[in-house]
């Protein structure tokens, strides 16, 4: 440093140096202003120097060595990537915590600290988690990539296919037209869409109504066309459940003398025989099934009706449940008529009212922004693209695009209906719902003959699954009432859940809705099971706002 200030000062002092190259001294004489000293000029070479000295000092401060980061999260992807591919996920930008997410800190390191065990358990490329507490949102963010070619890491922001959630949408259009008095639940399909045909059932003429369609108990397919096997697995699935309920009865009342355990003995050996005669052939999955990449574009419901509206009734309608999402295909044809609008544009106007911005119908063509590309693993356990679907004869039942914000703000809106009316006699001030109170207790109902395939907890309600308050033992197992719907596509998962909170009459004061949690999960990559996940993350968020 001091050779270097030295230099400065002596270039500055000789002829043709700093000072005269700079012109200054010239202008000064030219204004007839006294002559300036050789004083002058050493000041202004040790003012560069100390100027110049200052600049290098902050270089080889900046050079030093920095505190080097925290270790790459070996869970940041399941994916064998080198270290600079991981390095890019970890400094990923990341949204700002909300202001309100300051007492979850324990609750949101528990729970991403769980999903990103799960998305290490089953190899997702990228997943995305929406929290609300009480209406207010207190966390959000994506591990992994929403681009894996691109490394495009996944953010709040993120736009990933909700599947199956599309089906509690389209509820709320047929509740609003239930609410209007524009759509009867219990009258024959046919007197709004004469398209689809009368049916029979084993000769005898069956009527098929939406509020059956609503609740998968129409006898409608899904994607298996054979009924022998689908009636084979949902025998064997009932003798399966009664063996247990009868296992589970006997332990209960706790009888153990011979001549119940000859009987029982028996009984055993007659179940394991009508098993094993009952037992069905291997039935394909869903994502075996050709109909799920049909790459088609339908112009509207009632075209895509031709796909299944012949095909016979696999049960007699209200007798069993059949997951149908065809069902729902139905079902959006019949709000068009009962509208008098397109599906799309009656999605589209209560997307509006609901806020939800980016909720969208799944289209190739239209850029999307923050859309993610999604992903399966071929037969090498090698990551691949999935293949090009069209979605559009399953809108309803299957076909929009969203955000865990946009799908916060759908549960929060489905909550504040169903406890508005809980609070009306201590809050006369506060707005009504978007549906009113009588109809989100209706669609929060569990329906007899129904199953809930992602909670055997639960049953299926209209759109929803619900899972009831439930108490066996004392100090033992409590389960918490809440409601759910999962999804799964080419290429995505998807959970939404709802918690609410558990309000008496004592506990409303000072209080207005949404009371509960509401948990949203997307993820691109099929078959990732995430309503144990949702359920988890709600009771962690819940356990730190009763703290």
């Amino acid at each position: 440093m001091y050779r270097l200030l030295s230099a400065v000062t002596v270039r500055a002092a000789a002829p043709g140096g700093l000072a005269s190259s700079c012109g200054r001294r010239g202008v000064h004489q030219r204004a007839g202003l006294p002559p300036l000293g050789h004083g002058w000029v050493g000041g202004l070479g040790l003012g560069l120097g100390l100027a110049l000295g200052v600049k290098l000092a902050g270089g080889l401060r900046g050079a030093a060595p920095a505190q080097s980061p925290a270790a790459p999260d070996p869970e940041a992807s399941p994916l064998a990537e080198p270290p600079q591919a991981q390095s890019l996920a970890q400094w990923s930008p990341q949204t700002p915590a909300p202001p309100h997410s300051r007492g979850f800190a324990r609750a949101i390191e528990s729970s991403r600290d769980l999903l990103h065990r799960i998305k290490d358990e089953v190899g997702a490329p990228g997943i995305v988690v929406g929290v609300s507490v009480d209406g207010k949102e207190v966390w959000s963010e994506g591990l992994g990539y929403a681009d894996v070619e691109n490394r495009v890491p996944c953010k709040p922001e993120t736009v990933m296919r909700i599947a199956s959630i599309s089906k509690s949408l389209t509820m709320v259009a047929l509740a609003k037209l239930w609410e209007a008095g524009k759509l009867d639940l219990d009258i024959p399909v046919q007197h709004y869409v004469p398209e689809f045909p009368e049916k029979e059932y084993e000769g005898e003429k069956v009527s098929v109504t939406t509020r059956l369609l609503i609740s998968h108990l129409s006898g409608i397919r899904h994607y298996e066309k054979d009924i022998k096997k689908v009636k084979e697995e949902k025998a064997y699935k009932a003798l399966k459940m009664m063996k247990e309920t009868v296992a589970f009865e006997q332990e209960k009342e706790g009888k153990s003398n011979e001549k119940n355990d000859f009987t029982k003995f028996k009984t055993e050996q007659e179940n394991e025989a009508k098993s094993r005669n009952s037992k069905p052939g291997k039935k394909k999955n869903d994502f075996e099934q050709g109909e799920l990449y049909l790459r088609e574009k339908f112009e509207n419901s009632i075209e895509s009706l031709r796909l299944f509206k012949n095909d016979p009734l696999f049960f007699k309608p209200g007798s069993q449940f059949l997951y149908s999402t065809f069902g729902y295909t139905l079902l959006a044809a019949i709000v068009e008529r009962a509208s008098g609008y397109k599906y799309l544009d009656y999605m589209q106007k209560i997307f509006q009212d609901l806020d939800m911005l980016t909720t969208v119908q799944e289209e190739n063509e239209p850029v999307i922004y923050n859309r993610a590309r999604f992903y399966v693993y071929n037969k090498k356990k090698r990551l691949v693209n999935t293949p090009y679907v069209d979605n559009s004869y399953k809108w309803a039942g299957g076909g929009f695009l969203s955000t865990v914000g946009d799908l916060l703000k759908f549960g929060n809106a489905m909550l504040y209906g169903y406890q508005v009316g809980l609070f009306k006699n201590s809050n006369e001030n506060l707005l009504p719902g978007y549906l009113k109170p009588e109809t989100m207790v209706m669609m929060w109902t569990p329906v007899p003959n129904t199953e809930m395939s992602w909670d055997k907890e639960g049953k299926y309600a209209m759109a929803w699954g619900v899972v009831e308050k439930k108490q066996t033992y004392g100090s033992c197992r409590k389960q918490r009432h809440y409601a759910s719907h999962t999804g799964g596509a080419v290429g995505a998962s998807s959970v939404l859940l709802v918690l609410p909170e558990e309000l008496d009459t004592e506990t409303i004061n000072n209080k207005v809705p949404p009371r509960g949690i509401i948990v949203s999960i997307i993820c691109n990559m099929q078959s990732v099971g995430l309503n144990s996940t949702a359920l988890k993350i709600a009771l962690e968020f819940d356990k730190d706002r009763s703290d």
